[in-house]
C-alpha cells in the first residue's frame, strides 16, 4: 500500500514563505510523477505544481508561477513546495499526489487530478494579510 505523508504546514503573513514537503512509502515504489493540489474553502482543488520525477521537469498553474518552486529530494520518493510571497488567497489544505504509470503525459496533463492514483492527507497552509 502505497501511502503519501505531507508536512510542513502552518500560518504565516502574507508576504511569507513556507516549504512543504511529501514523501511516500514504501520508498522502493516508484513513483513517476509527483503533484501539488490545494483546497481552499468552498472551493474546487486545483492543481498548482506537478514534476516529473525521473528527469525534474516540472509545470506550474499560472497562478503560483514566479512564487512557487516544486522540486525532488536526493531520495527517490519526496517532493518539495517551496512557497514563496504567499497571499491571504493561497489559503488552503495543500495535498500532495503520486501517478503509478510511468507512460508519458504532457505538461497541462501533469496537472490533472484525475491523472494521479495516490494522495496524502493534506497539510493546511494559513496566510494572513
Amino acid at each position: 500500500q502505497v501511502q503519501l505523508v505531507e508536512s510542513g504546514g502552518g500560518s504565516v503573513q502574507a508576504g511569507g514563505s513556507l516549504r512543504l514537503s511529501c514523501s511516500y512509502t514504501p520508498n522502493t515504489y516508484r513513483i513517476w510523477y509527483m503533484a501539488w493540489f490545494r483546497q481552499a474553502p468552498g472551493r474546487e482543488r486545483e492543481a498548482i505544481a506537478a514534476i516529473t520525477m525521473s528527469i525534474a521537469s516540472t509545470h506550474y498553474a499560472d497562478s503560483v508561477k514566479d512564487r512557487f518552486t516544486i522540486s525532488r529530494g536526493d531520495a527517490q520518493n519526496i517532493v518539495f513546495l517551496q512557497m514563496e510571497s504567499l497571499k491571504s488567497e493561497d489559503t488552503a489544505i495543500y495535498y500532495c499526489a503520486g501517478r503509478e504509470r510511468a507512460d508519458y503525459i504532457t505538461g497541462s496533463q501533469t496537472l490533472r487530478e484525475t491523472e494521479y492514483q495516490y494522495w496524502g492527507q493534506g497539510t493546511q497552509v494559513t496566510v494572513s494579510s
